[in-house]
């Protein structure tokens, strides 16, 4: 905190401030070489900062270990891990009997950017979560369907959520070289399963004479497969691609998504993605990949454009909204209402907070 690049910080950052609001105690548990700066509080929440191995396949699981260790043995009431590769170690709070909740996320050994033996631990991980954790919880309707048909459990559904914001220093598009309404927007970790090739590649098929926009990038140093996706993503894109790199301000972030044409998103795997509920939030145009967990968040197109796992298919959706602005005007107005249907946060943590005080006034009784 402040977050600083993952779904799961966003998630945090909204979820545990409002739980403060509401008169409970929260700490954070974060990775110690993040932060230059360790303020002992931040918003009301205690802050421990405990140290990691700084490497793509050890980084999330040292830290989590040390950081369910020294959160069971504390005297707090809950113990709440997000990540289903943590599902290993909800044996530590098993073990002294203090309620523990696992937040799942989605699938993650079927990214293809693991290999065997990664997405047997992933796997292995979360099976094992689903016999420690006292609750399992997953974001999205498919995927409280695929837990029980793979684990056979009922896992409490509980989606993520957006905040609704309009744009007011449009001004910051020119540090990006950008004018409103001027470009197409990709706004993610440039990861294989994100499908920016495809949506690179589309775009240049699609004959726009608009730009695509790319904030983000690779986040672990010396990994090369992300290296080349890159790489490759420069090659497809030519002059119609302009790379932004990392953006680090959540303000620029804010009107990047809320002055762009439109915004394209591909994740594939994982359940409902924070990006595309701020997509919405933010009042954009949206095509996404046609998934289970995106054609729920745009209630089956409802709110956006769904488009297949193909670079033809995508280019013609491109070419039909570049050229139907009133089309696009129409979806950023309604993108908002979506939103307040379903994702907002507090009813997010109106969810969550029933859930834990649950578990706490079960174990009391």
């Amino acid at each position: 905190m402040p977050s600083t690049y993952s779904g799961y910080e966003t998630f945090i950052a909204e979820l545990a401030p409002r739980l403060v609001q509401r008169g409970h105690e929260v700490t954070l548990y974060c990775r110690k070489s993040l932060f230059a700066e360790r303020p002992a509080e931040f918003q009301g929440m205690k802050m421990v900062y405990l140290p990691s191995l700084e490497h793509k396949a050890f980084s999330t699981l040292s830290h989590s270990f040390l950081a369910v260790s020294h959160a069971s043995f504390q005297k707090n009431d809950l113990v709440f891990v997000v990540n289903a590769a943590n599902g290993m170690f909800g044996f530590i709070p098993r073990l002294v009997r203090k309620p523990c909740v696992l937040n799942v996320d989605g699938m993650e050994w079927l990214r293809p950017k693991w290999n065997k033996l990664a997405k047997w631990i992933f796997h292995t991980s979360a099976k094992l979560g689903t016999k420690f954790y006292h609750e399992i919880v997953t974001d999205a309707d498919e995927m409280h369907r695929l837990y029980a048909k793979e684990f056979g459990i009922d896992s409490e559904y509980i989606a993520y959520g957006a905040n609704i914001e309009d744009s007011t220093h449009p001004e910051v598009l020119k540090k990006y070289g950008l004018k409103p309404r001027e470009y197409y927007l990709i706004a993610s970790r440039l990861i294989p399963d994100n499908n920016a090739d495809i949506i690179v590649e589309a775009f240049v098929k699609s004959g726009s004479k608009r730009i695509l926009a790319i904030a983000g990038g690779a986040d672990y140093k010396g990994n090369t497969i992300e290296k080349a996706f890159i790489d490759k993503l420069r090659e497809l894109g030519g002059d119609k691609v302009k790379f932004l790199g990392h953006v680090n301000s959540t303000e620029h972030v804010k009107e990047l998504h809320c002055n762009c044409y439109a915004y394209a998103h591909g994740h594939q795997f994982g359940g409902i993605n924070p990006s595309l509920l701020k997509a919405l939030g933010f009042g954009n145009a949206i095509l996404a990949l046609n998934t289970p967990f995106n054609a729920e968040v745009l209630a089956d197109g409802k709110y956006g454009v769904l488009f297949e796992k193909n670079a033809e298919d995508l280019a013609k959706k491109i070419a039909e909204l570049d050229r139907d602005e009133a089309k696009a005007s129409a979806f950023r107005r309604s993108a908002p209402d979506r939103i307040r249907e379903r994702f907002t946060w507090d009813q997010i943590t109106d969810e969550y907070e029933r859930l834990f005080q649950g578990l706490v006034d079960k174990k009391k009784r």
